[in-house]
């Protein structure tokens, strides 16, 4: 599965749990980035932040049978971060969100918002 097929299934995962404002961010032109892809997302709660990374793993499970290479911030649920190598999924809080502000730190990167 290329990264641009896993970041479509994560944000099917994210659409499931009602996340709000997803964002894909396309890395791949921007020199020394850690991953092809971001996708970002904001939740209402923790509970809903907990429920939008669930999914996300079912989704990529059930399509891949892969599983994040790493993942944190589910114990205090106000950033979760899913690393699955090319593809680093950020499910936030939306004040969390607006304080790291991931998108304007990579403004180089090509942006697609999901409705």
């Amino acid at each position: 599965m290329t990264a641009e097929e896993l970041s479509k299934v994560i944000v099917k995962g994210m659409e499931e749990k009602k996340a709000s404002n997803i964002v894909v961010m396309d890395l791949r032109n921007i020199k020394n980035t850690v991953s092809d892809f971001f996708v970002i997302c904001s939740g209402t709660s923790d509970s809903q932040l907990e429920a939008i990374s669930s999914s996300v793993e079912d989704e990529v499970t059930k399509v891949s049978n892969e599983k994040p290479w790493q993942s944190e911030g589910k114990t205090n649920r106000q950033w979760i971060l899913m690393d699955y190598v090319n593809v680093v999924v950020h499910i936030f809080l939306k004040d969390t969100r607006e304080f790291y502000a991931l998108e304007e730190l990579w403004g180089d990167a090509k942006v697609t918002h999901i409705n």
